[in-house]
Parts: structure tokens; sequence; C-alpha cells
């Protein structure tokens, strides 16, 4: 369920003959950033009220079918420059490995109370709730040089998610069917270019973007009690969710293609230009990681018991808390608190000449 900001890859280092490169950031995609990781978790904060609204069922349906590959695209959009340099390698340790270690850890112990579960063991190959997105990133990383060398990578990264979901025996370690079902989306990232973004914020997409989104609206409220909207989390094979195996291979590329056109009228809503939740672009992996820790207490703590908060206004309520909370898990003074186990430095751990290179390929959701 994120699932889940990107450092720009840097350019080479600045000679006398070249100017110093710029470290300005581009307001768009914090702005993309912000607003997918406030659906993250609003879609969340929705999943206790599903059962009592079928309108709150089909706006949860139609939030998960691209707040996640929304992610997953800029994830490979920063990406691109990845190449196994020793600088990135050490990026891919402390901005994704450390923190899974970290948060898989905390979540087992958090949930150990909040589901009264004092026995659930610690795995670091079974990812817990969020969690599963730092794996998924790292795995999809590792393969980027492999993604920019073949051919036809998207249609063979497509290939690669349908035959995923004909196997319910792939497992749960670090979550593999989820990464493989994910994976054209990073790949489709990987192959993107600025002027494709450019293409998506024109004007008529904009406007397109309105019958486009409604029209989607319609269908999700009528499949609310005709499909499963787990097909959207692309965690389960066919198989798992009911359905006949080769149904599968049939759902991938249609979700896939229903995605993309949510994701690119999405982006057509997202400002270029700096607004005051820019610079929360930058946090969005604090707040990723850290409001799952709000949600699952939620429930322990009774905020969803009163009957008022299962009507229309307390669905309000519940949308604008989450948008709050997740956005003050973004913002700089959290981030700084916290940076020594999201952002960890690391420096004991690398040789010098190493911790010297100039680090890029940051994380989507971190910026």
């Amino acid at each position: 369920m994120s699932p889940h900001t990107p450092v720009r890859t840097a350019p080479a280092p600045a000679t006398a003959a070249s100017p110093a490169p710029s470290k300005q950031r581009d307001a768009f995609f914090d702005n993309a950033k912000y607003a997918a990781i406030v659906l993250v978790a609003v879609g969340h904060a929705w999943e206790p009220l599903r059962d009592d609204s079928r309108t709150v069922d089909a706006l949860y349906m139609l939030v998960y079918a691209f707040h996640m590959p929304a992610f997953i695209i800029i994830s490979g959009y920063f990406s691109r420059g990845f190449d196994g340099r020793p600088a990135r390698v050490k990026r891919l340790v402390t901005g994704l490995v450390v923190p899974y270690v970290v948060f898989e850890t905390a979540y087992t112990l958090y949930t150990r109370w909040t589901d009264h579960e004092p026995d659930r063991p610690v795995s670091l190959l079974d990812p817990l709730y969020l969690t599963w997105f730092l794996a998924a990133l790292f795995l999809w990383r590792l393969t980027t040089p492999l993604w920019q060398r073949v051919r036809a990578p998207l249609p063979i990264a497509l290939g690669v998610a349908m035959l995923a979901t004909l196997s319910p025996s792939i497992g749960n370690d670090l979550d593999l069917q989820r990464a493989l079902q994910f994976l054209p989306y990073f790949v489709l990232g990987l192959l993107l270019k600025p002027e494709h973004f450019r293409l998506v914020r024109r004007r008529a997409v904009r406007i397109a973007a309105v019958p486009v989104f409604a029209g989607a609206f319609v269908v999700a409220y009528w499949a609310v009690p005709r499909m499963t909207g787990s097909w959207f989390y692309h965690r389960d094979s066919a198989e798992e969710l009911g359905a006949p195996a080769w149904s599968g291979l049939v759902m991938t590329p249609v979700l896939f293609g229903c995605s993309l056109l949510l994701v690119a009228c999405f982006l057509s809503w997202v400002p270029g230009r700096r607004l005051w939740c820019t610079v929360l672009g930058a946090g969005t992996l604090y707040g990723y990681l850290l409001h799952g820790f709000v949600a699952q207490g939620s429930k322990l703590w009774g905020w969803y018991d009163p009957a008022w908060v299962h009507e229309p206004l307390g669905a309000l309520v519940v949308t604008g808390v989450a948008a709050v909370v997740v956005t003050v898990l973004c913002t700089p003074p959290v981030r700084r608190a916290l940076r020594f186990v999201v952002e960890p430095e690391m420096r004991w751990l690398f040789r010098r000449e190493e911790t010297r290179e100039t680090a890029g390929g940051g994380v989507a959701v971190r910026g």
C-alpha cells in the first residue's frame, strides 16, 4: 500500500573551465511528490471507512489506481543516473537499505503492540506495511543499468509483470510479487525525458483531465461491488485474487494503461511554480515512512469508533486530518530531527575516496 522525492543525478564535478553545477530543485517534481504523498496518507485514512460508503470506496479505488504508479514513475525518472559507481552505491545503502532495516524493525515492534501480536517476528525478508517500497526500489535501482541497455525495455518489463501474476508461488521475500508487478512503471520512468513531462502539463491536457477523472470515478463507483480493488495493490497473483490465472495476462496491461492515463492527468494539474508546499516535496520519504505509525495507531486509539466519523462529514474530517498529519511529517524540523535514521551519512562505513565522490540517483520520495 506504497507506497514510496528525488535527489538529482549530479553532473560531472566543476572544473576551472566549467561553471559550478546548479543545485536548483525543480518545483514541479517537488509539488508532484507532495501531492502524491498526501494521496497516500488519505488513502490509508479512508480504509476503515470503505465499508460504510460506496463513494469513499470508489474514491479509494480511484486513488490507488494512480498514486503509487505516479511515485514509482518519478522514482524511475530520477534513477536514470544510477550506474553502480561507489557514490551511488553508498546512496543506495544509506538512502534505502538503512531506512528499510530501521523501519522494518520499528513497524514490527509497533504492530506487536497495536495488533496485540507479541510473538510477531522481526523479518527483514518479509516487508511489513509501507517498507515494501524501499525493498522494491532497491531491487529496481540495482537493475537500472540492465534496463538502459536492453532493446524494448518497457515491453520486456510489462511481460515480466504479466508473467508474475501467473505464479502464486513467488512468495513474500522482499515482496517480490509487488516489485515485479510495479516494475513497468519504474522502467517507464527511466525512459522519460523532461519534454514528456512538459507535454502532459499543457493546458489542453489539464482541461481533458477533468472529464477523465470524472469518468474514472463513475467507473470506480460501478466497479466497487463487482470487482476487488486489490488488483491495484499488485501484491497478489491472479489466482490469489480468486480469478483465473490467465486473467492476470489481461488485467496487467489494462491496469497499466488506465494508471498511466490517470498519472498523466494528475501531473497535468501539478503547478510548476514554487508554492508554500514545494519545500515539503524534499521530505516526502519522511511523511511516507512516519505516517504509517499514526494510521496504525488510529484504530487502536479508537479514532474511528464514534458513529459520526462514518458519516459524510466524518469522512471529510478524516481526509483533512490525514492531509495535515502527513504535511507536518514532511516539514524541515521533522527532517532535521530524524535525518540520522532516514538519510544517515554513515561516513564511518565507507572508504574515504568513495565518500568524496559526488552522490546521485536519489530516492523519488525524498527529493
